[in-house]
């Protein structure tokens, strides 16, 4: 299934299923539905023989409807450092034995469409195509098989990055440089992880103004996702609706001769295959 969330032409915001054809407003055909994605994933176990049947019946939405964050309430914003093979090896770094976990503030996220807005107080902000887990269940030291069942869906990300908060400010502003407001985007869907029958075998692709500048596969991982929720919940309980933003793959602007950063009006493309195409304007921020 795939999950998108929505306001309708009244404002009023609802949530529903995706389909070929067009959208299915699940959340108006039945008020009983939690009006909440977060949720609804919490309680998945709950609703999922629900949802299906009521699918089969719902005609598709005759309104003009806006895609949204499909996360109504972003909580922690996990994200992976130099997690792809070829990013590595571009950035000259050595191959990492251990996952490199970083974080985003919730302010950040934002969905399709929305504009990325790039602050006056950095010059280098740089385009980052990630593959992005949504978790279903509490983990606290899940091993993979945990890991596994506790991974609710996958989605599109975008992990806009400050290169000079990052890597030229005092102690290497890793937080802030990653945190700026609009420096998550996700969507423009959430795709059930029963519906991807290899998470480890995508095509991920990032395109700016129709330049295609990212071209990779998630078989480039050197941590897969089940390795990294099991790894992370060593620390801390993972929660329903947390996300984990993968890692991107080789191209990004900071590795390019010369560099390649985002800039007002520039259009920014990221498609995984079997997860859809996630789509953001920049604007310079006045």
């Amino acid at each position: 299934m795939r999950i998108v969330r929505f306001s309708r032409p009244d404002q009023s915001v609802g949530w529903g299923l995706s389909l070929a054809a067009g959208i299915q407003d699940l959340s108006l055909a039945d008020p009983t539905l939690p009006t909440s994605t977060n949720d609804l994933i919490a309680n998945w176990a709950n609703w999922k023989s629900h949802v299906e049947r009521l699918s089969e019946s719902t005609a598709l939405s005759d309104q003009s409807l806006t895609l949204l964050c499909p996360l109504n309430q972003p909580k922690k914003i996990l994200c992976i450092g130099l997690n792809y093979r070829d990013h590595a090896i571009e950035t000259k770094s050595p191959i990492p034995k251990e996952p490199i976990v970083f974080c985003k503030m919730p302010t950040a996220m934002i969905g399709p469409n929305e504009p990325i807005l790039l602050p006056k107080v950095s010059m280098q902000i740089d385009y980052e195509a990630e593959m992005v887990l949504i978790i279903g269940k509490n983990l606290k030291n899940a091993d993979e098989q945990q890991s596994l069942d506790g991974i609710f869906g996958y989605a599109v990300g975008h992990d806009v990055s400050a290169r000079d908060w990052q890597k030229d400010k005092p102690g290497k502003q890793w937080f802030l440089g990653k945190s700026f407001d609009s420096f998550a985007p996700l969507g423009p869907e959430i795709v059930t992880a029963d519906s991807i029958l290899d998470p480890n075998h995508l095509a991920i692709r990032c395109s700016v103004n129709g330049e295609m500048l990212q071209d990779s596969n998630t078989s480039e991982l050197i941590f897969k996702p089940v390795e990294l929720v099991s790894y992370i919940s060593q620390v801390m309980t993972l929660q329903p609706g947390d996300v984990i933003y993968t890692g991107t793959p080789a191209g990004v602007g900071v590795a390019r001769e010369p560099n390649r950063f985002l800039k007002d009006g520039d259009i920014v493309e990221i498609e995984i295959e079997s997860l859809g195409i996630l789509r953001n304007p920049c604007i310079q921020e006045r």
